[in-house]
């Protein structure tokens, strides 16, 4: 698989963006792969629905919960990519793993901490658990992880810092985290291909934050380190809408 592009977004609702062009954003982007996080569908809603994703492979992961997290992949015809088995203690819908040839592609909806950090320890937890099985993983082939980690890692991930401190996703304990993750062996794609580069990938939808650009860079692609020489390109679509957070990327050689 030369040259893959491949695309993660948090569409906030499949349903939802739908109605907003994201069958168009397939037709002008053509990734080789799309990592989509925050489904919101269930199976069986799922099943009602008519998707026009012609082209693609199409890899689901729904909660048990109706309506609410999930992940899914869609994959160009063609591309040859084996399904992992789901982790039986993710019943949120939140990991899919595809082994796409030479790495294993893991598609993560990272939980939030909520606003009150009511599921701070849960996902501190959830992110051990999940970080112990990535690393499993890494004995056999290098690991891309992308998708929506919740979490601006340093100042420079977010507009506002200071005002933010101790909020969910820029808590010590969710930064902290972000270091054990990177230290252990992945790269931040981005940040290494960008040092200095201020992009956001999410906004919230009060007060005009996204026309002002008062942002966050919450989602993610990160590598096992002594794969970042493959990476030619790492970037961020802010000009793409239909959601409160925009598509991230890279192109791997």
């Amino acid at each position: 698989m030369p040259n893959l592009k491949i695309i993660s977004w948090n569409v906030n609702g499949i349903r939802a963006v739908v109605k907003k062009g994201f069958v168009q954003f397939l037709k002008k982007y053509q990734p080789d792969i799309l990592c989509v996080q925050e489904i919101k569908i269930s199976e069986i809603a799922r099943a009602k629905e008519v998707f026009d994703f012609a082209g693609y492979q199409e890899f689901w992961h729904p909660a048990v919960r109706p309506g609410y997290s999930g992940t899914a992949c869609l994959v160009k015809d063609g591309l040859k990519v084996e399904r992992l088995a789901d982790l039986v203690w993710d019943d949120e819908g939140r990991i899919l793993i595809l082994d796409i040839g030479k790495y294993y592609l893991a598609n993560i909806y990272f939980p939030n901490a909520n606003d009150a950090l009511s599921r701070l320890s849960f996902k501190i937890k959830f992110n051990d658990k999940l970080l112990a099985h990535l690393k499993k993983l890494e004995t056999k082939k290098p690991v891309i992880v992308t998708g929506d980690l919740n979490v601006a890692h340093q100042e420079i991930d977010l507009a506002r810092p200071k005002e933010n401190s101790g909020n969910a996703g820029f808590t010590q304990e969710e930064r902290a985290w972000m270091d054990k993750f990177l230290n252990s062996g992945f790269k931040d794609t981005f940040r290494e291909l960008h040092p200095q580069t201020v992009k956001y990938s999410w906004w919230s939808y009060r007060a005009g934050a996204r026309v002002r650009n008062v942002g966050w860079r919450i989602d993610y692609f990160c590598i096992s380190k002594n794969s970042l020489k493959n990476i030619s390109d790492a970037f961020i679509l802010p000009e793409v809408s239909g959601s409160d957070h925009c598509p991230v990327g890279i192109k791997i050689n």
